[in-house]
């Protein structure tokens, strides 16, 4: 829901700042005071186009910021979430900035967002019903998704949403078979040949590390004998080795240490080293035993490490990639083996095919159904709201070639009165009528309606009395499941709301400005009274708006 509004410098507004709750919410005011500027700012910022008109006369630019609770709409969050949009937990603060040469700025949780992007978390947060082009009702695919929402039927539309673009999915893979048959051959006939050359190399990763270190020890063995022998002469073998000569220092300082035990810390330090030596000495001599000249053995190792580079060459990667290049090509073969079995592949597609159709056909069913019901209340709704003789009627548009939307697609139509042909939605002219088509519409699918908020702008022109008071009722029992705001001028309405918002004109330093306040209970009864009398209020009057508050 709406919890918050800014407003600076937008047409004639210098600044506002409004707080929101929740249930009903009604404004109210003179003609031209500037009702409709506030509704015209929060379309702004739900992604509505911009110029340089809407920044205040005088002024660098227009900023509009609005604040809402999404902690009840866990859809919205996964939305943000998704496009990496997300802020506060259970908060969507949009903002919106608008220069005096008309370029704009987008943002939404301080992130900088493309139109587009506020189009879209705009849709899921308000809906403006009225003569302002932000009005999902209006768009085909919000039809038909009310209708299936309202029928209970998002399950089914959503399993033939899924047999659909699976089906299609495998028409494009057989028609790709079918087109590119030679080509898969080909392509098949390489990998085949690839796959049977490295599977005949039998090679691994391991073997490549454990050959390399093999082929390094036997091609030095002479170097690494001779080397060893040499270390364990002066170790320990010779006269003069470093074993013998440290014995004679560590001996004499032995005999020394009785004069001053100070070299008692010096032989702590030799006498481990003297230890060492004797072990490294030792693991030499093991070493050197263990090493022999085995020229055939090198030789197979030169001959497989020269098989393993000729595999490398002739496919073009480095040794280490050859068991992950056989991965691959055993990987893309089996793809095209199934590809390529076009016979299966029209058995897949037709029998997809068939169920999506037959999932399909009970959704139609379905929504034939819902359809009847739902132009029949709609219907039956429009006679309260001065609009006797209207009829509205849900059309169920046969596809025949069909879609991830099913059989048909679905068309709000209305006839505003007796003897009027339907016509559809969209194109029905009078903004006041339209806004009470889409009031009873909203009634009547009141459970299935996901937009949080909705705001209604010129429902009651053209009406009055007791339809005025049956709008209100209207608009008061669809605020007891989202947020409602109501531009009104007809106090039967007004006296309906929980909160009631007064907007007014001022001159300031010369320059008209928009204002808009909370009225508290003793002001909600002038305003009403003014709602009743016009310029003249008397006691009687605010007697009569008192009564009707307290209705």
């Amino acid at each position: 829901m709406l919890v918050h509004l800014s407003v600076r410098d937008f047409v004639i507004v210098d600044r506002v700042e409004l707080d929101f709750e929740p249930g009903f919410t009604v404004l109210t005011g003179e003609t031209g005071a500037g009702k409709s500027i506030l509704i015209d700012a929060l379309a702004l910022v739900l992604g509505d186009r911009a110029d340089a008109a809407v920044v205040r006369e005088g002024c660098a630019r227009a900023e509009i910021a609005a604040q809402f609770d999404i902690g009840r709409a866990p859809e919205i969050g996964q939305w943000l979430a998704a496009q990496d949009l997300t802020g506060d937990e259970g908060v969507c603060l949009l903002r919106r900035v608008v220069d005096a040469s008309g370029r704009s700025r987008a943002f939404i949780n301080g992130h900088a967002a493309t139109l587009q992007q506020l189009r879209e978390v705009g849709e899921r947060l308000v809906d403006i019903h009225g003569q302002h082009a932000h009005q999902s009702l209006l768009k085909p695919a919000t039809q038909r998704a009310l209708l299936d929402g309202y029928a209970a039927l998002d399950v089914l539309a959503g399993l033939v949403s899924d047999l659909y673009h699976d089906w299609q999915a495998i028409r494009r893979q057989r028609e790709l078979a079918e087109h590119d048959a030679a080509q898969l051959a080909r392509e098949r006939e390489e990998l085949e040949w690839q796959v049977q050359a490295l599977e005949a190399l039998d090679f691994s990763e391991e073997e490549w590390a454990a050959l390399q270190a093999e082929h390094s020890r036997l091609a030095h063995a002479a170097s690494l004998i001779e080397g060893a022998r040499e270390a364990v002469e002066q170790l320990s073998e010779s006269d003069l080795s470093l074993l013998s000569q440290l014995a004679g220092v560590i001996d004499r300082l032995r005999q020394l240490r009785e004069y001053d035990p100070a070299l008692v810390d010096v032989l702590e330090i030799l006498e481990p080293a003297e230890i060492q030596l004797r072990e490294a000495a030792y693991a030499l001599n093991h070493y050197r035993q263990r090493l022999e000249l085995d020229p055939e053995r090198l030789a197979e190792c030169e001959a497989r490490l020269e098989a393993i580079h000729r595999a490398a060459r002739r496919f073009r990667v480095t040794p280490e990639r050859l068991p992950a290049l056989l991965q691959s090509a055993r990987t893309r073969l089996a793809e095209l083996s199934e590809a390529g079995d076009v016979a299966a592949l029209v058995q897949r597609e037709a029998t997809l095919k068939a169920r999506w159709r037959a999932e399909a056909e009970k959704l139609s069913v379905e929504r034939a159904k819902a359809a009847a019901e739902l132009s029949r209340k709609v219907t039956d709704t429009l006679q309260t709201l001065a609009m006797a003789g209207a009829r509205f009627e849900v059309a169920l548009i046969p596809v025949p070639e069909g879609g991830s939307f099913g059989l048909e697609n679905a068309e709000f139509r209305v006839a505003s009165h007796a003897g009027a042909a339907l016509r559809p939605l969209a194109k029905v002219a009078s903004g006041g009528e339209l806004s009470r088509i889409s009031l009873a519409i909203q009634v009547a699918a009141l459970d299935v309606t996901p937009v949080p908020t909705l705001i209604f702008d010129e429902v009651d022109v053209g009406i009055g009395g007791g339809v005025a008071e049956i709008v209100g009722a209207l608009l008061k029992r669809l605020a007891q499941s989202r947020q409602v705001l109501c531009i009104t001028h007809l106090p039967q309405v007004a006296a309906q709301g929980e909160h009631h918002l007064r907007v007014w004109k001022e001159i300031r330093d010369g320059a008209t400005v928009s204002r808009i306040a909370p009225l508290k209970r003793d002001q909600r009864v002038e305003e009403i009274a003014r709602m009743l009398g016009g310029m003249d209020i008397t006691d009687t009057t605010r007697a009569h708006a008192a009564e009707m508050l307290s209705r």
